[in-house]
């Protein structure tokens, strides 16, 4: 267990050294910040002056190799725009992320999975055939568009939720949560339902698929031979061995929802990480950019390991093979 935790670190240390590199590159080759920072009524010493303190004067690698040294010292840099700790400012707008994507696949998940047992139980059934075409309308409607019409129909003409904004908060640990209050719940309905709509499709196809995989095996004969109940024989056996797969594709969901949900925050004008990423992108803004992408492989390198974890939980085959 030592030895395994001790390589996915280092697999994962690799992988954000890799990823800071290639950033450094790109963004460099996309452009000289300072054509973007620097106002154009500076003479040629005073634009000077203003590359050194950004400390754009130097060659990359040098640049490079002093954001290495500042990231071991768990400083990754000053914002060049808003000229302050870049992971101060991604970390204050993090949370707002966070909860739209979370309430998004909480929303995927508790919709999707029942849905996607009643579809593989009866799949011959109307409503699992209606199912299955509404899966895939979910599939092909762009996030984009299904926001604009979410906020049309229930914000200008229904008028029954807000369009925009985060809504009232309440702090906990130091952090605002809109979920925690009616106004914020309103606010925070149209944005989760809007990005969940893909995963609840995936979660409901994926469920029904390894639900129509898993009843006709023989511990399910069995389990039903015995005289189990329907219930208890569709979660205790059919539905913690459709977990298995589900769990790994839930993880990935969850952190691709977390690093993508710029097209969201910016319909619904939510205060998330999505939209700072996207500004400072437009304004090459280095040390957010890269500090923002370092929190979101670190994200995805947790991620993966919870899902490792929980994979020992649900398939005892794995605790075998890791005990070997």
């Amino acid at each position: 267990m030592t030895a395994w935790l001790a390589r996915r670190i280092g697999q994962a240390l690799l992988v954000i050294v890799a990823m800071t590199l290639v950033v450094f590159v790109g963004l460099h080759a996309i452009g000289n910040p300072a054509d973007i920072l620097i106002g154009e009524d500076l003479n040629q010493q005073e634009r000077l002056e203003a590359i050194a303190r950004l400390g754009l004067d130097r060659p990359l690698w040098q640049q490079y190799l002093a954001f290495v040294e500042g990231a071991v010292r768990g400083q990754l840099g000053r914002s060049f725009v808003y000229q302050e700790d870049a992971v101060r400012l991604i970390l204050q707008r993090l949370p707002a992320t966070l909860e739209l994507a979370v309430s998004a696949l909480v929303l995927a998940v508790v919709v999707g999975v029942p849905l996607g047992l009643y579809a593989g139980m009866k799949p011959d059934h109307w409503l699992s055939k209606l199912l299955m075409a509404g899966s895939i309308v979910g599939f092909s409607l762009p996030a984009f568009w299904v926001g604009l019409m979410l906020i049309m129909v229930f914000s200008v003409q229904l008028g029954w939720l807000p369009a925009s904004g985060r809504g009232a908060t309440v702090e906990v640990l130091g952090i605002g949560w809109s979920w925690l209050t009616p106004d914020g719940l309103q606010h925070l309905l149209l944005p989760a339902l809007n990005l969940a709509l893909f995963k609840l499709s995936l979660v409901m196809r994926l469920t029904r698929a390894g639900v129509r995989e898993i009843l006709p095996q023989d511990f399910v004969k069995f389990a039903r031979a015995k005289g189990l109940p329907t219930l208890r024989v569709m979660v205790r056996h059919v539905l913690r061995n459709t977990l298995i797969p589900l769990v790994t594709v839930l993880g990935l969901e969850l952190g691709s929802t977390i690093a993508f949900a710029v097209v969201t925050e910016t319909i619904f004008a939510w205060p998330g990480a999505g939209k700072l990423i996207l500004d400072s992108i437009n304004a090459l803004d280095r040390p957010v950019v890269v500090a923002y992408l370092i929190v979101v492989v670190t994200l995805f390198v947790t991620i993966n390991l919870v899902v490792d974890l929980l994979y020992r939980v649900l398939d005892p085959r794995v605790r075998l093979e890791a005990a070997k």
